[in-house]
């Protein structure tokens, strides 16, 4: 099954844990939580303090992407935090294997992400080290952003690597997911859509899942 991991980034963070709870209560099998430092991504999000304080309200796996220069830093505040996914950029890690391998010592589900102009072959080194593969379909830092297609031949590209090595990481796309594409981005192999407004911004949160999913 197709499973939806919806972005906080989305949603009013005045009411944080109850937008959480509903998307919980709507279906959602992730809570996407985009970690931003205004240095490899132009935008700043939230750190340590919001993930923990959410972790106390909520039973979802946490699905925190770590959108920061050098993540190998901080590989353990992040999983003491209630980090269940720890996801590192191939473009800001200067260890990839070695954070990967230490993510997953942790006894957390490592992955690893691309942005739309890094070559999907980047990751191909380190599959056997990863749980899940992010595929960015926009530029990273924003929300709000229209699907960019071309990003989607990485999926396939990347579905086609994990078939010839017998892997069974999961792929996951991030940005500018609806309703109208999802079905192709699962088509072209993503297992894992992660959606923001196409959720948080819908009436009903519980139809907009089912949507996703194609239901």
């Amino acid at each position: 099954m197709i499973k939806i991991s919806p972005s906080v980034l989305a949603c009013d963070f005045s009411r944080l844990a109850e937008e959480v709870q509903a998307v919980q209560n709507a279906g959602a099998d992730y809570i996407h939580l985009d970690v931003m430092d205004g240095v490899f991504v132009p935008n700043i999000s939230f750190g340590f303090p919001v993930i923990a304080s959410l972790k106390k309200h909520s039973s979802m796996v946490f699905d925190v992407h770590l959108m920061i220069t050098k993540p190998e830093r901080y590989v353990d505040r992040f999983i003491d935090a209630g980090a269940d996914i720890l996801t590192i950029h191939e473009e800001s890690c200067d260890c990839v294997g070695e954070t990967l391998q230490a993510i997953r010592a942790r006894g957390v589900r490592a992955a690893l992400c691309v942005n739309p102009r890094t070559p999907i072959e980047k990751v191909y080194p380190y599959l056997d080290l990863c749980d899940m593969v992010l595929v960015m379909t926009v530029e990273a830092g924003y929300g709000g952003q229209k699907l960019i297609p071309e990003t989607l031949d990485k999926v396939r590209a990347l579905c086609a690597e994990r078939a010839a090595r017998s892997l069974s990481f999961e792929i996951e796309v991030d940005g500018g997911i609806n309703a109208e594409n999802a079905a192709t981005a699962v088509a072209a192999g993503a297992d894992v859509l992660v959606a923001g407004s196409a959720v948080f911004g819908a009436p009903d949160r519980a139809e907009a899942v089912r949507r996703l999913r194609g239901e």
